[in-house]
């Protein structure tokens, strides 16, 4: 009997998770999330879109895997 392959990578239903920004620059002064306009809690030189925690959370929801 064949058993499932452990390594996640090589898995094609796997869905890796939403990571950080690449390149997170620490704060002050904190960049504002680009949906509710918060400060989040990476400095305003972080390269990419950067949500504050509460919307970072609801946008890890939307894209997760439901299977």
């Amino acid at each position: 009997m064949d058993q499932p392959d452990a390594n996640p990578s090589s898995n094609p239903s796997y869905c890796p998770a939403p990571a950080a920004p690449a390149g997170r620059v620490a704060g002050p002064p904190y960049a504002d999330c680009l949906e509710c306009g918060k400060p989040t809690e990476y400095g305003v030189a972080t390269p990419g879109r950067v949500l504050c925690p509460v919307c970072e959370w609801q946008d890890a929801q939307r894209t997760a895997c439901s299977g």
